[in-house]
Formats: C-alpha cells, sequence, structure tokens
C-alpha cells in the first residue's frame, strides 16, 4: 500500500509538471501586412501567424485577436521566412591582405569573433546558415552549441569542423615562411590517401561535424594554390561521402575547376561550393544527378574593390579575377538549366552581415526575384535537410521570420534592411 501511494504522488508530481509545461507554453500572434510564401511562390495579403512553443501552428485572414493575447505588430511590412546562407565562414578572422592573417589570432580571440559574426548575420535576416569551415578545428562546432545553448546569440547551424585538403591546398593556412610551424588544430583535415580521408571524417563527425566539406581543389584565397587545378582524387573524395552516408550525412565539396567539379559529382557529394569554372558537361551532371550548386556571385565585386584599396596579394587578385565573370556566367546557364541553386555567399571574405546583398546579382544574371528568395528558403532548407523546420512558414515549422518595407519580389534589394527578425517565436531585433 505505501508503494502504490508513494507511486501515486509520483503520478501526481509529473502530471503537474506537464500541466505547468503546457501553462508556460507561450503563444504568440504575428500581424504581417503582406507574406511571401516561398512554397507556393506567391505573396498573400494581410496574415497573421499564430506561433505556440516556438513553431507556426496557424496562417489566419487578419481579423479579431482573442483578448490579451500577445501581438507582434508587422503589419507594416512584408513578412518572410528567415533566410539562409549556406556559404558562410562565422567562427575565423576575416579575410584581409595577409595570407597568414589566421596565425595572428588566438584560439580564445577567434571564438569571440564568431560570437560577433553570429550576430550579424542573424540581424541581417539570416536565421539558419551552413558554416563550411573555420582553420581552427571545431571552432564552428563549438560555435553553433554555444548558440544552441543561449550564451551566444545567432543562427542555427549546420557545422563541418574542418577543411578535408590535401598538404598546402586550398584548405590549408599558406603564404608563409617555410620554418613557421601551423598549430595541429589547423591540419585537422589534411590528408594524403582515401585511407587518411576515412580515419580523418570519422574524426570530424566523432567531434560535433554536422556535414563533410572537401576542398576538391585550389582556392583563389590561398597562395600556392590554383582555383582551376584538382587536388583531392575522385577515391579520396568517394570516401568521404561513403563515411558521411554511413552516418546519415553528406558531403558539399570546394571546388572552382572544371575537372574538380565533375570528379567531386562523380564521387558522390550532395553540393558544389563556388563552381566558378563549370563547363557544360557538369552543368549536365548536375542537372542529372541532381546536385545543387552554390554559387557566390556576388563577393568578386567586393574582393576586385576592397583588393585594390587595401593591397590584396597579386595572387588573389589575379584569381578573382579568372573567376568571377565565369562564374557569374556559369550561374546564368544553370538558371535557365534548372539546376538546383542554393544561396551561398562565401561571407567572411567580406563583412558579415551583407549577405544580402547577393540576392540582386542573382537577379541580375538571370533569376526571378522570387526564385532567388526560394534558392535562400525552400531550396537551401532542403540541401540541409531542414525542410520540415526552416526555410518556409507552413505551420509546423519553426518562427524564423522577416520583416521587410516593401515587395522583395519586385524589389529584391528591400531584402539588404531588415527591419525585424524572429527566431523560433523570439523577437531578436
Amino acid at each position: 500500500m505505501r508503494v502504490k501511494a508513494q507511486m501515486r504522488i509520483v503520478m501526481a508530481a509529473v502530471l503537474a509538471l506537464l500541466a505547468g509545461g503546457a501553462a508556460r507554453a507561450e503563444t504568440v500572434y504575428v500581424r504581417a501586412g503582406h507574406l511571401v510564401d516561398p512554397e507556393k511562390g506567391t505573396v498573400e495579403g494581410a496574415r497573421v501567424l499564430r506561433v505556440e512553443d516556438g513553431r507556426v501552428a496557424a496562417i489566419m485572414p487578419e481579423g479579431p485577436l482573442p483578448q490579451g493575447a500577445k501581438v507582434v505588430d508587422w503589419s507594416g511590412y512584408t513578412v518572410l521566412p528567415g533566410l539562409i546562407d549556406m556559404h558562410v565562414h562565422l567562427a575565423d578572422t576575416a579575410e584581409t591582405n595577409n595570407p597568414a592573417e589566421p596565425l595572428l589570432h588566438s584560439a580564445m580571440e577567434v571564438s569571440y569573433m564568431g560570437a560577433r559574426n553570429a550576430r550579424a548575420t542573424l540581424f541581417a535576416g539570416f536565421t539558419s546558415v551552413h558554416d563550411v569551415g573555420c582553420f581552427r578545428a571545431f571552432a564552428d562546432v563549438e560555435l553553433r552549441n554555444a548558440i544552441n545553448r543561449g550564451d551566444v546569440i545567432g543562427p542555427r547551424m549546420a557545422a563541418v569542423g574542418a577543411y578535408i585538403t590535401v598538404p598546402g591546398g586550398g584548405g590549408e593556412v599558406t603564404g608563409f615562411a617555410p620554418d613557421v610551424h601551423v598549430p595541429d588544430e589547423m591540419r585537422a583535415g589534411v590528408v594524403t590517401s582515401p585511407a587518411e580521408v576515412t580515419q580523418k571524417v570519422n574524426y570530424l563527425f566523432q567531434h560535433g561535424a554536422d556535414s563533410i566539406k572537401l576542398i576538391a581543389t585550389g582556392a583563389v584565397f590561398a597562395i600556392g594554390t590554383e582555383a582551376g587545378q584538382q587536388e583531392l582524387t575522385e577515391d579520396e573524395m568517394r570516401a568521404a561521402v561513403e563515411v558521411a552516408r554511413a552516418r546519415g550525412s553528406w558531403v558539399t565539396a570546394h571546388a572552382h575547376g572544371a575537372a574538380g567539379i565533375k570528379a567531386a559529382i562523380r564521387a558522390g557529394v550532395r553540393g558544389i561550393e563556388h563552381a566558378s569554372l563549370i563547363d557544360d558537361e557538369g552543368l549536365a551532371l548536375a542537372k542529372a544527378r541532381g546536385v545543387y550548386l552554390d554559387m557566390d556571385v556576388y563577393n568578386g565585386d567586393w574582393t576586385d574593390e576592397i583588393g585594390r584599396r587595401d593591397h590584396y596579394p597579386d595572387d588573389y587578385m589575379r584569381k578573382n579575377t579568372e573567376t568571377t565573370l565565369a562564374q557569374r556566367q556559369g550561374f546564368q546557364k544553370a538558371v535557365r538549366a534548372g539546376i538546383k541553386l542554393t544561396f551561398g555567399t562565401d561571407a567572411g571574405i567580406y563583412p558579415h552581415g551583407l549577405n544580402a546583398r547577393q540576392f540582386k546579382y542573382m537577379v541580375q544574371w538571370g533569376m526571378t526575384p522570387m526564385q532567388a528568395i526560394q534558392a535562400a528558403t525552400t531550396v537551401s532548407a532542403d540541401m540541409l535537410g531542414w525542410s520540415k523546420d526552416v526555410g518556409a512558414l507552413s505551420p509546423g515549422h519553426y518562427a524564423d521570420m522577416i520583416a521587410v518595407a516593401g515587395d522583395p519580389t519586385r524589389d529584391v534589394t528591400v531584402l539588404e534592411t531588415v527591419a525585424h527578425v524572429m527566431k523560433g517565436g523570439d523577437v531578436v531585433k
């Protein structure tokens, strides 16, 4: 009898806790002057979004609300889902004219930089990001964890942990004297064989990586590498893909050159970063395999302007010139071909928070404003595997949304000035 009495007390306590949790479940109503629906490709009139426990519960016509309801009045704005940037480097130093810049900052300093960058990105309206690498291994993973704990304000993050790259390749810190020692944590993903790829990729997943980033070709911002030259072999890239699939994850490849792009696609990657020098065969292969292209068509202009002003290395400037126009022409072909194009900017090459400047370039090179918005919402959410949670505002999705003045489907540049941001039902700006 005593045991039964104790069980009744425990059950009553549990029920009380559950009831208390239900009582604390907050309901918020968001009034939207207009609502962009990227799933349908339409702009709706005035709507009210009912938000419960951080997710959209219902979308209703404008009308009376319950007495005492908590209301976020964005009726003077156009509301759309929080934006997604699929190519950022939050947890790292900014690009400068010094190739060895990452060696000049401590791990602790980089962590504060990451917090600042995350805040700027969120306030710019980007509520989710794919962080595709940092030189100090797992700095991005730790930043993601800090955001998830609520220690730091920032977007939802998917992190890669470190670059998988060949020695001296596009994912290495280069351009310094040969007797300078680079910390081991900056070389965590350096590989020389498929077997080492398997080992290093498993290591990254074991320490919190969400997906894997391969450096398939040289990089614009890496002294001694050529953007068009393939570095990782197809077998090495395939080894990474196999490990990721076994772990229920996926791989994306930094690849400027045509040969590296096609090798990465054949190896089974989900997406190609940059795709600057993609040829017609590569475009056809991407289309046939359903591979996403993530083409950062804005930052070439930033690099050209700031690089001249700040005297970036000639090597950087030459490669930037060789890739910028070619990438935009490839982007235009990809749009016409109906290839899946995400929104990725390479933020970190230019200051974080300016991500939305790319929308104008995507429209100039072939997209409609709605297609560009879809690239930064539904398409990018699909690539992340997060379509049930982000990229849209239909019921069930996180209440991640932004408010802008004007109609971005008529003038996409209004997205460069975000008035308000909500993440998970909380107004953060």
